[in-house]
């Protein structure tokens, strides 16, 4: 079997679809590999910093919506505040609400939702300018209204985000005056009628967001139970690589421990030699006192065979 044609050429552009086949094989976060092959891809975008010619880049990260890769990609920042340095436009107004729509309530991590939330509510602050980058429709509304937590109450952040855009929204009922009834200013009517209701329906104990949104919307979910998580990750200190290197450092350490030891050693050997030494000297003094005793006794003897025999 032949695996590869050798007379094949390769254009740049071949190249480059297989750069992108990878990375959209990547992107799909399908197995724990490509996890944390996103997470470093992600961790690698957020350390470049986001400008208008990359944040399409990080749009495709958000998409992906894991949450381990998203923690990568926003870090320490504020997730509101996140896309804060880019213009809102039509393109990015359509992935985030067609993610709106096609997630359930919980089914977004909270720090994609937060970014989702920041850029609509910078978008729609003033609400005709909003109107005229994305027209709104009631089921974007619905996939909007469909994230607030009935549980929680308006104290939780993302409740009051959410709460503020429909705010701002509703406030093109009552601006267009008779122009409100036909065309596009019937449009907008419509969709401040709407965000009102959700906003009182929310607000009032007695009534239930699925008198105003349908139910089949409202079905929560848990955005971890849908998601692949990358391998256990450890500390460099407690991983085997650094045992191994510990391992091989080792050697080192005991041929240290070795030479103090022997330096150890050879100067108890020296003082050993240096004893005996001591020892000989002591030896050897010993022999010339005997042997300058046994001479001066030898010498007396001599001087008494010498001495003349009494008549």
């Amino acid at each position: 079997m032949l695996l590869v044609d050798r007379q094949k050429i390769y254009t740049p552009e071949e190249v480059a679809e297989i750069e992108s086949g990878l990375l959209q094989r990547i992107l799909t976060c399908a197995t724990p590999d490509a996890v944390e092959a996103c997470i470093s891809y992600a961790r690698f975008l957020s350390l470049s910093g986001i400008t208008n010619e990359n944040y399409p880049l990080f749009i495709k990260v958000l998409e992906v919506g894991n949450h381990w890769v998203i923690d990568a990609l926003i870090g320490e920042r504020d997730p509101f505040l996140f896309l804060s340095s880019i213009q809102p436009n039509q393109e990015i107004l359509n992935v985030f609400f067609k993610l709106l729509t096609e997630r359930h309530p919980g089914e977004l991590y909270a720090k994609s939702l937060s970014v989702f939330l920041g850029v609509l509510q910078t978008t729609y602050n003033v609400p005709e300018d909003g109107f005229k980058i994305y027209r709104l429709s009631i089921s974007d509304l619905n996939a909007l209204g469909k994230h607030l937590d009935e549980e929680v109450g308006q104290e939780d952040s993302l409740n009051r985000v959410i709460l503020d855009i429909l705010d701002k929204i509703s406030m093109l009922q009552g601006m267009l005056g008779s122009e409100g009834l036909e065309g596009e200013g019937r449009d907008k009517e419509e969709l401040a009628i709407h965000a009102k209701e959700i906003m009182n329906y929310f607000f009032d104990d007695t009534k239930r967001l699925n008198q105003v949104i349908p139910q089949v919307l409202l079905i929560r979910k848990d955005f971890r139970n849908n998601e692949i998580a990358p391998r256990n990750e450890v500390r460099f200190e407690e991983s085997k690589l650094f045992q191994e290197e510990e391992g091989t450092m080792e050697p080192y350490a005991d041929e240290g421990d070795v030479g103090e030891g022997e330096e150890e050693f050879e100067g108890e050997e020296y003082e050993e030699v240096y004893e005996d030494e001591e020892e000989y000297e002591e030896v050897y003094e010993e022999e010339e006192y005997e042997e300058d005793e046994g001479a001066g006794e030898g010498e007396g003897a001599a001087d008494e065979d010498l001495e003349p025999e009494p008549a």
